[in-house]
Order: C-alpha cells, then sequence, then structure tokens
C-alpha cells in the first residue's frame, strides 16, 4: 500500500517545511561528522579499551565499510519502500549504536558499535537528500534548502574534528558517541510528525545486484585504507582491490540485465549529473587527505592540544557552511556551471598554497589556504548536489544521492591512500638526504623537516587532483542556463507517476 498518491500530492503536506528542513540537515550532519569526530579521540579509546596501534584502525574503518558498502542498498529501499519510513529506520539503527558504543568496555564492542553505525549512516543519508526534493516545491526554496544540505555536508568533516577535541578534552572520548544520541532521538520522534510521505512503489530489491555491489563496495573501501596504512603491495590489499574490481565488474553485469536494476545505469546518461559525480570524486580526494594531514601538522609539528587542534579546523567549517549558504541564493542568478567550475580551481589553488607551509610556520600561514580551500568547496557543494539531483525520476532520487555520498565516500577513500603513500615515500626519502647533508640536526628536528616535506608533496598532489575537477567541469557540463534551468526548476520535464503498490 502506497504512503500517498502521487509526487505532486504529497509535496502539499509540508506545512512545516523548516523544521523538516532542520531534522533532514541535522541527520545528514550526524553521519558526515562520525566520519572525523573520532579521529582525534583514538589516542583516549586506545589507551582505555587497549588497542594496539594496527587494530586501533578499525574504529574509524569498520564505519568507512559498512557506511559506503551499504549507500546504494540505502538510497534504493528508500525509493522502494518509503522515504520518510526508511529515513527514521536509519535513525533509530545509527542512534542506538551510538548509545551503545558509548558504553563499550573493550574492542570487538566498540568496532562492532561502529559497523552499525555505518549502516544506519548508509540508509539515513541519501533518504536524507531525496527527502529534501520531496518537502520542497522546484525553485530558489529548493535551491536554498539544498544549500543547507550541502553545507552540513561539507561542514561535517571539519566541524567533526572540532567537536572531538572539545569532547575529548573536556569530557571523555565516549561522548563522541553519546553527542549522537539526544539529536537522533528527537529526529526519530518529530520525523513522522513533519517529514511528509513518500510512496512506496511497485518492484523489489535487486538482491544478486545488492550482494555484490555491497561486499564490491566494502573490499573497494577496505583495500583503499588499508593500503594508506600497510602499503600498496601488501597482500590484503592486492586481494581485496582485486576482489572489489571483480565484484563490481559482475555488478554491473548485473544491472544491464536486471528488470529491477539497483543501479538504472541510464541515471549516469545525463551528462551534466556524470560530470558532477566524477567533481565530487575528485573533491572529496582531496579534502578528506586534507583534513588528516593538517590535524597531524598541528598535533606533531606545531603541538597542538587534541581540543586547539580541533579549534585549528573551525574557520574551515565556518568557510564552507558559509559559502555554501550563499551560494545557494546566488545559484539561481549565475546558474550551477561558473561555480562548478571556479570551485575546484579555487581548492587546488590553496592546496598548492598550503604545500608552502613550513615547519615553523604561525597558524594564520596554515589558516589562510585553508579558508581558500573552504570557500572553494562551499562553492562547489551547492551546484554540485542541484545538479545531481535535477530532472531525476522521483523513484530514483534516493539512488542518484545515494551515488554522490558514494563519490564522496570513495573519493576520500582513495585520496587518503594515494596521498599517504606519496607522504611516506617523500618522508622517507628525505629523511635519508637530510642525515647525509645535514648530521648536525637533532632526531626530532630532521624528522619535522622530513614529515613535513612529506606533507607538502601529498597537498601538490590534491592540488593536481582538484585540477582534474576543474578540467571535468569545465570540458563535462553543459551551457549553464540548461543546467541553471533543470538545479531551480524551470521548465521541468514532466516526470512519470508513480503507481500504487
Amino acid at each position: 500500500m502506497a504512503e500517498a498518491g502521487t509526487d505532486t500530492s504529497f509535496m502539499s503536506e509540508h506545512r512545516h517545511t523548516g523544521v523538516a528542513l532542520v531534522l533532514i540537515c541535522a541527520v545528514q550532519l550526524m553521519v558526515i561528522l562520525d566520519g572525523t569526530i573520532v579521529n582525534i579521540a583514538l589516542p583516549s579509546i586506545q589507551h582505555q579499551l587497549h588497542f594496539s596501534a594496527t587494530s586501533l584502525e578499525w574504529v574509524i574503518t569498520a564505519y568507512a565499510l559498512a557506511f559506503g558498502g551499504l549507500l546504494l542498498l540505502g538510497g534504493r529501499s528508500g525509493d522502494l519502500y518509503g522515504r520518510r519510513r526508511m529515513f527514521t529506520v536509519g535513525v533509530v539503527v545509527f542512534t542506538s549504536a551510538s548509545l551503545l558504543g558509548g558504553f563499550a568496555t573493550d574492542q570487538a564492542w566498540l568496532v562492532a558499535a561502529r559497523v552499525a553505525q555505518g549502516v544506519g549512516g548508509a540508509i539515513a543519508s541519501p533518504t536524507a537528500l531525496a527527502l529534501i526534493q520531496n518537502t520542497f516545491p522546484e525553485g530558489p526554496r529548493r535551491s536554498r534548502a539544498m544549500g543547507v544540505y550541502a553545507a552540513m555536508s561539507g561542514a561535517g568533516g571539519s566541524l567533526g574534528l572540532l567537536l572531538g577535541g572539545i569532547l575529548t578534552d573536556v569530557a571523555s572520548w565516549r561522548w563522541v558517541l553519546f553527542v549522537n544520541v539526544p539529536i537522533g532521538a528527537s529526529v526519530a520522534v518529530l520525523a513522522p510528525r513533519f517529514l511528509g510521505t513518500t510512496p512506496t512503489r511497485p518492484g523489489r530489491l535487486d538482491l544478486p545486484g545488492a550482494l555484490t555491489v555491497t561486499l564490491g563496495m566494502t573490499s573497494l573501501v577496505f583495500g583503499l585504507s588499508r593500503a594508506a596504512t600497510a602499503g600498496w603491495s601488501d597482500g590484503l590489499t592486492v586481494g581485496a582491490l582485486v576482489a572489489a574490481a571483480v565484484l563490481l565488474g559482475v555488478f554491473l553485469a548485473i544491472e544491464t540485465r536486471s528488470p529491477h536494476a539497483l543501479m538504472p545505469l541510464h541515471i549516469f546518461a545525463e551528462r551534466n549529473r556524470a560530470a558532477a559525480y566524477a567533481i565530487m570524486l575528485t573533491l572529496a580526494s582531496a579534502m578528506f587527505a586534507t583534513f588528516f594531514f593538517i590535524t597531524q601538522f598541528v598535533q606533531d609539528i606545531l603541538g597542538y592540544s587534541p581540543l586547539r587542534a580541533g579549534v585549528a579546523f573551525l574557520p574551515m567549517t565556518v568557510g564552507i557552511g558559509g559559502t555554501a549558504t550563499i551560494m545557494s541564493r546566488l545559484v539561481g542568478r549565475v546558474g550551477t556551471r561558473r561555480p562548478m567550475t571556479v570551485g575546484p580551481l579555487v581548492v587546488a589553488s590553496g592546496l598548492l598554497w598550503l604545500s608552502f607551509v613550513g615547519v615553523h610556520a604561525p597558524y594564520l600561514a596554515v589558516m589562510g589556504p585553508l579558508v581558500m580551500v573552504a570557500i572553494g568547496m562551499g562553492s562547489t557543494f551547492v551546484p554540485l548536489t542541484l545538479t545531481v539531483m535535477a530532472r531525476v525520476q522521483q523513484g530514483e532520487a534516493g539512488l542518484a544521492s545515494a551515488l554522490l555520498n558514494t563519490g564522496q565516500q570513495i573519493g576520500g577513500s582513495l585520496g587518503l591512500a594515494v596521498l599517504v603513500t606519496v607522504a611516506t615515500a617523500v618522508t622517507t626519502s628525505h629523511r635519508v638526504v637530510l642525515r647525509r647533508t645535514m648530521p648536525h640536526l637533532s632526531h626530532r628536528a630532521l624528522g619535522h623537516l622530513a614529515t613535513t616535506a612529506g606533507y607538502d608533496a601529498a597537498f601538490r598532489i590534491g592540488s593536481a587532483v582538484a585540477l582534474v575537477g576543474f578540467t571535468i567541469a569545465l570540458v563535462g557540463v553543459r551551457s549553464p542556463g540548461r543546467v541553471a534551468e533543470a538545479a531551480v526548476g524551470v521548465a521541468p520535464e514532466p516526470e512519470p507517476e508513480p503507481a500504487a503498490a
């Protein structure tokens, strides 16, 4: 039985759009934030739960594997079974896992809770963006709402570092998980009242496709995460990446034949949407690696405490959120192509500037390029989100959103794996050269110089990756007029009315 009639009818149910937007964006912020909020708490977690240096990475990897592996399944389940329903299910799973994880007394307990958080996030996140499309009519109101959503998605990573530092310093590491509980519980209670229903749809989940893509994406994220710590020649790394290639190849073969495809391949036929996915992949590669290296730089080189390191990211958080909010109001006038093109170029320039920051640099020298990167990111997220969701059939909105999140997740894992490899190789090489040419240096000074050289090399590679995103936008996105019309709702194409289940 359908939750509602047609796509146009359920839009009229929304009288509390402001509250609905707060609920949707609160969940998206939680899901993105949890990818980084635990990072700064890792030393405390390791000390209290007796993790080894190698097993500690599973606190991060467990969440990334479940989240990245199940995104497509989560997005499609919302399209088929009702977005509000699946959104609420995802929030309940995520919140319950956060509560249980905060009480963890051993390693297996915490890692299992992080897996469950990832499962909840994979269900809630893609349905959140699709719910915005259902809640707000096409035009400036939807553009502004998606701007707020994009600001939460973009700023969530850096805000996680800030909150992680504060909570770990003033309370304990457990509060980086407990903080989700009152937010998630409130959303779960209020969602049925303030979020409109969406129709269920005929069809069933493509179980062979779901199994192969979940295993394939999990293998890919695991292989990339392991490459960042164990290297590309490691047996498990190679095995995971080969398995991912095989499984994802099988998934694509299934999708070309399945009448109930989990990911209908025609969703990539629209040129601007396909380009937007590629741009997100490149920018996420640069962004998440930036978080990783700057967190290490300010703590290990500049000597910041976890709290001070978190506060150091505040300008980036404000920069992404503020720019995205401004862009949501401008995009109706300037279109989406120009900010999608200029944004990656600004990010590339900021990362290149960051590569010249030295061992003895004051914080202001770090803040300048960070703000530049933030402005570039904030300028890009809103038009990317609008482009991905423009003219998408209502029955595929969850899938379109899930693919954007997947690009962000895979891009972040890939960027981190590649850039950590680069940084490690350059650091090792510089250490040898400095030991030979500057034997008077202390072990500490030599280590700082070599490590900073590795970070600088990673930032330069990150800048080149962002330039690839700029090139994709320049070449791959069509004229701004047509893209802007689709984004803000001018002359929309008719969409098929869903049949009642």
